[in-house]
């Protein structure tokens, strides 16, 4: 620093180091003695707002100014008589960050209540984020910051995340018809709750310029009753759907070890004649209640259609079948152990049932009327129906 004439230069000028500082006072504590003649700097993001004895007085946009009569003459003429241009002036400078600040976060803490048309009250919660800058400094200064000395996006989100709520609600009870439909009108939205914060903070100099909404989510039960109703869509009735269940319990209790599983397997195989005939759509078969052989030709009819033989109660079974209508077992598999007939994993090494090596398995029986391989322990050929 140097003199000349007994007029000394200061360099003034403000570098935001976080990112987040709407603004910034110099000095940061009382007045400062600016001295005339010295050098401002202002950025291109910022503008520089001159404060006298409580009035801004003058504002600096982008550049380097000298402060002299030239270009304050306001400040000068009410100061520069008493001290002949050589005095101090004690004033105040606010530099506002004028930049986006982005991602400011917004969300409601607790779930609100709404009325949606298909699925009656619910409870949601809304997430998002918004952008703001500063459009007009001294209102922004006068009416939000005051006399702090800095002033950063963490001293207002919390205000914003409760006037974006409170907007958000009143807006989505007015347009909200069913949760459905939501997704595809987040845009639509997002520009409507924008036009209506645009007036809120406007009286404090900020502008929102963008706003997003990034999630409406209810609460899970709601979510497991949505994604409930959308399953049905796969089958063409409730009906179809507790039939499908019933018949994937019956599988997997009739493979289960021990006592409990097999008279499980026993109860729920007397159910399965009428319900897989319910669910493939065949009249169930009066009075069956046991192992029959079905392929034997009747007393005045032709041959009923070629059967098989269940490789866990040998009952006989029409040929296309999937599944036992007596015991429940699964007659279309991968792999099977020739000991017992249970059903193997795939990298099974022993069956699960008879503990039988999978590797050391007894040969198959041959039917001597078509040759085709049955189970060992079998009676009837499970491909012509002859006694084995």
């Amino acid at each position: 620093m140097g003199s000349d004439n007994l007029v000394f230069l200061e360099v003034i000028e403000w570098f935001d180091p976080t990112g987040k500082e709407m603004l910034a006072r110099i000095p940061a504590v009382g007045s400062g003695e600016i001295k005339f003649g010295a050098q401002l700097t202002v950025r291109e993001s910022q503008v520089a707002v001159f404060f006298y004895q409580g009035h801004a007085v003058h504002a600096f946009g982008p550049g380097r100014h000298t402060l002299k009569t030239g270009n304050i003459p306001i400040l000068t003429k009410l100061l520069s008589i008493p001290w002949g241009m050589t005095s101090p002036l004690r004033a105040e400078v606010y530099f506002i960050n004028m930049k986006v600040f982005t991602n400011l976060k917004w969300g409601t803490r607790d779930p609100v209540a709404f009325k949606d048309q298909e699925l009656g009250p619910i409870r949601l919660r809304a997430f998002g984020v918004l952008n703001v800058r500063v459009v007009q400094p001294i209102l922004f200064i006068n009416s939000l910051v005051g006399t702090v000395h800095r002033f950063s996006t963490d001293d207002i989100e919390d205000y914003f995340n409760q006037v974006v709520v409170s907007r958000f609600n009143d807006f989505l009870g007015e347009n909200l018809d069913t949760l459905v439909n939501l997704p595809a009108r987040y845009d639509e939205w997002s520009g409507g709750l924008k036009e209506r914060l645009a007036v809120d903070l406007a009286h404090f100099g900020l502008k929102v310029t963008d706003l997003y909404i990034n999630s409406i989510t209810p609460p899970p039960e709601v979510q497991q009753a949505i994604d409930d109703r959308s399953k049905l869509g796969v089958f063409e009735d409730l009906n179809q759907l507790m039939q499908m269940k019933a018949a994937m319990a019956i599988e997997k209790a009739a493979g289960s070890q021990g006592t409990a599983g097999e008279g499980m397997g026993l109860g729920m195989g007397f159910m399965m004649p009428a319900m897989m005939s319910q669910f493939w759509g065949a009249p169930p078969a009066a009075g069956a209640t046991g192992p029959t052989i079905a392929g034997a030709a009747g007393p005045t009819g032709p041959a009923t259609p070629a059967v098989q033989t269940c490789p866990d109660c040998a009952g006989k079974v029409p040929a296309d079948a999937q599944f036992c209508p007596y015991c429940g077992h699964q007659i279309m598999v991968f792999t099977q152990c020739r000991q017992c007939g249970k059903n193997l994993s795939p990298n099974a090494k022993f069956c699960s049932r008879c503990g039988a090596s999978v590797e050391q398995q007894p040969q198959p029986k041959k039917c001597s009327h078509c040759g085709a391989e049955n189970l060992p322990q079998a009676v009837f050929c499970n491909a012509c129906g002859e006694r084995l």
